[in-house]
């Protein structure tokens, strides 16, 4: 398995925050973050990019019973998804794997919660 969900639209990048926003709520997910890292990057180091943010995805009801199951996984929340420009007209969207990301905690009550968001996550992506 891989550490990402990724999926290339034919759309320019507003179109694509907007659609990721969207399916993301279609699954449940609030974005309760969005961090510019293009404007970040420009703020603090002059450099230029093309435009990429990193949206804070959280479903309340998993979040909760995560957070019920292992209290320090809160360092590794909310779920990040990307939205980056990627030229030509075309953007990229790309979600973490739970699975994998978790993978690390040993803690078995874990596993299916994370199954569970992972599933929605790659709907979420394919839905795109």
């Amino acid at each position: 398995m891989t550490y990402h969900f990724t999926k290339v639209l034919d759309c320019p990048f507003d179109d694509a925050v907007a659609r990721a926003t969207k399916a993301l709520a279609d699954q449940g997910f609030g974005v309760l973050t969005t961090i510019d890292v293009a404007a970040t990057m420009k703020a603090k180091l002059g450099a230029e990019m093309k435009p990429y943010v990193i949206l804070g995805a959280c479903n309340p009801q998993f979040a909760y019973r995560a957070l019920q199951a292992e209290n320090k996984i809160g360092t590794m929340l909310p779920c990040n998804v990307v939205v980056q420009d990627i030229g030509g007209g075309k953007s990229e969207v790309s979600a973490v794997n739970p699975l994998e990301s978790m993978s690390a905690i040993k803690n078995a009550a874990l596993e299916p919660i994370a199954g569970e968001v992972t599933s929605r996550l790659q709907t979420m992506i394919s839905s795109l």
